[in-house]
């Protein structure tokens, strides 16, 4: 009953993210006068229909994604309608087509806020405790020390040193902290790695722990932005290293994978609103990151051709961008369908 009861929890948040960034093309649309001929959420055939005075709202039978239907890539249909996407002002069409994503984005940071509410602590970058052991003696950090970077890279929370530390491949890293009013720079700060005799599985041991604070008026936007500021690059960081080879295609996983993950975590320490909180923000925010990059058929592809037209002053052929768009969207289904079929299999293998 628990698995039941995750799917639909898990469909539900994916509906959920799907409908907040069509919704944010479709509001910029209509703000924007641009005519929007469907607002559908899910894919393939309507379960439900009904035409609005502009728009053909619909719910599809797939919840795997949705779609605001602008006409972009048909030069026919702009030549009949003023109020086509094409015949706006690119800052228009700018903000229609990044608005999707900012709208994710958005909602990641009030998921976040919910979080930190229904939390009522949360970690700080200020040390409270370090081990007496000689491997954490030998780090150079003491009680009273607040860890501002690590690598080059601010901390905002105890999240954030959690995330670059378990992230690094040999322990070493560089750290800057302030101790007793000064900033001091530990070029060489090594945690001992432990790797699992069984799994394989390495992890850092910090030996130390953090400065918990109470969540009230005066601090909860900073740490709600802390908490979204460490889901986003935990995000930003995880797709270059995605670029750069470190992860696979096995370590992949779409809307099944992610489904089995929520049903197997709930199984283990139940339905619990914060875990779900936190895979809503992640999620949510991943999408809005993953729109952004300059990509065919994302929103940050068509985003870059609206540049280029911003520049030059001059639109590119519709049918060249509309190819364009189609090969990248095909690339995407490919990927999309080897993902699920990867996941599909994980579940029985």
């Amino acid at each position: 009953m628990t698995t039941v009861i995750s799917i639909i929890i898990a469909i539900v948040i994916f509906c959920l993210i799907i409908t907040i960034h069509e919704f944010g093309h479709f509001i910029s649309a209509r703000l924007c006068g641009i005519t929007v001929r469907e607002f559908a959420i899910g894919m393939g055939p309507a379960v439900y229909k009904k035409q609005g005075k502009h728009t053909l709202f619909a719910i599809r039978a797939f919840p795997i994604g949705g779609f605001c239907d602008m006409s972009e890539d048909r030069a026919e249909e702009a030549e009949a309608d003023s109020n086509h996407f094409r015949n706006k002002a690119v800052w228009m069409r700018m903000i229609t087509i990044v608005a999707g994503a900012a709208m994710n984005l958005i909602l990641g940071f009030i998921i976040c806020l919910i979080f930190v509410i229904v939390s009522g602590t949360a970690g700080t970058t200020e040390i409270s405790y370090v081990d007496t052991t000689p491997a954490a003696e030998s780090t150079g950090l003491h009680a009273g020390d607040k860890i501002l970077s690590i690598d080059g890279r601010h901390m905002y929370s105890s999240k954030d040193i959690s995330y670059i530390l378990s992230t690094d491949e040999d322990g070493i890293v560089k750290m800057v902290i302030r101790r007793n009013g000064e900033k001091i720079t530990l070029p060489t700060v090594a945690f001992p790695i432990k790797v699992d005799e069984v799994s394989g599985v390495r992890t850092l041991e910090y030996g130390f722990k953090v400065v918990g604070e109470r969540v009230g008026i005066t601090n909860i936007l900073p740490i709600t932005g802390g908490e979204f500021i460490y889901m986003s690059r935990a995000v930003i960081l995880s797709l270059a290293d995605l670029i750069r080879g470190k992860y696979g295609l096995n370590d992949l996983s779409g809307p099944v994978g992610i489904v089995t993950a929520i049903s197997g975590a709930t199984k283990e320490i139940g339905i619990s609103p914060m875990f779900l909180l936190q895979i809503a923000a992640l999620i949510t925010i991943n999408v809005g990151l993953f729109n952004l990059l300059p990509l065919p058929a994302l929103d940050g592809g068509r985003f870059v051709f609206l540049c280029i037209e911003a520049v030059s002053r001059k639109p590119v052929k519709p049918e060249v961008e509309g190819v364009f768009h189609f090969v990248g969207f095909a690339l995407l289904m490919v990927l999309m369908v080897v993902i699920t079929v990867k996941d599909v299999r994980d579940i029985f293998i």
